[in-house]
C-alpha cells in the first residue's frame, strides 16, 4: 500500500511538471508570436482593403480607439484605419463579424471619406460551405454593396430584386441564406456604431448620413 502510495506520489509529481513546462512554453511561444501573427493579420486586412479604396496609398489606425458592442453585447476594440493618399483622406476601412453557418465570419469593409457610402468589402476569414456559404466571397454578392449607402440594408430572396441595383436591399445568395443573412447582420450591428463614434470624434461630418 505504501509503495503504491509513493508511486502515485512521483508520477502525479512528474506530470504536474510536465504539465506545467508545457504552459511555460505555450506561453512563451504566444510572447514571441503574438506579435508576428497580429501584424500579419493587419497585412493582410490592409491588403484586401487597397482593392476596395484603390484611391489610398497607406492605411493608418486611428490616434484614439474606437469601442463598440460585438455581436454577443461585450464591448470590443474596432478595428479601423484611415484610406490616406498624402494628406488627403480618401474612405475608410474596418472590420465587422458576423456569426455565419459554420463559424464565424470577419470581413474588411470600405467607406468613402464622408462615410455616406461602402465602396464594397471583402471575406478576411471564413469557414463557410464550400460552394454554398462561401459564395459571399463572390463578385455576385459582393457587389451588391459596392456604392450601397452606408446604413441599415434588408436582406430580400432571389427574384424578389436585382442583385444589380446599388441600394440598402440586398439579395440573398441561393441556398446559404445563413450566410448572406450573416453579412447584411454583420454590417447593421457595426456601421451605425461606427459612424456614430466617427462623428462624436469629429472626423466625419454629422451630415454625412445617406
Amino acid at each position: 500500500m505504501l509503495d503504491n502510495l509513493k508511486i502515485f506520489v512521483r508520477e502525479s509529481w512528474l506530470l504536474v511538471t510536465a504539465a506545467l513546462l508545457c504552459g511555460l512554453l505555450l506561453a512563451a511561444t504566444n510572447a514571441a508570436l503574438g506579435p508576428r501573427i497580429e501584424m500579419n493579420k493587419t497585412l493582410k486586412l490592409t491588403n484586401l482593403a487597397a482593392d476596395l479604396l484603390p484611391e489610398a496609398k497607406s492605411f493608418a489606425p486611428l490616434s484614439e480607439p474606437i469601442e463598440v458592442k460585438g455581436l454577443d453585447g461585450k464591448p470590443e476594440t474596432a478595428v479601423i484605419f484611415k484610406a490616406i493618399d498624402g494628406d488627403k483622406l480618401v474612405g475608410w476601412a474596418f472590420k465587422v463579424t458576423g456569426s455565419g453557418f459554420a463559424d464565424k465570419i470577419d470581413l474588411v469593409v470600405g467607406a468613402d471619406a464622408s462615410f455616406s457610402k461602402l465602396t464594397g468589402y471583402d471575406v478576411v476569414a471564413s469557414s463557410e460551405t464550400p460552394g454554398f456559404g462561401d459564395q459571399i466571397k463572390d463578385s455576385y454578392y459582393r457587389s451588391q454593396f459596392a456604392g450601397a449607402p452606408a446604413g441599415k440594408f434588408s436582406l430580400v430572396g432571389t427574384g424578389a430584386a436585382s442583385p444589380t441595383n446599388i441600394d440598402s436591399t440586398i439579395v440573398a445568395i441561393s441556398g446559404a441564406t445563413i450566410s448572406s443573412t450573416a453579412v447584411v447582420q454583420a454590417m447593421n450591428h457595426y456601421l451605425p456604431q461606427l459612424k456614430e463614434q466617427l462623428q462624436q470624434k469629429g472626423l466625419i461630418a454629422h451630415g454625412s448620413n445617406p
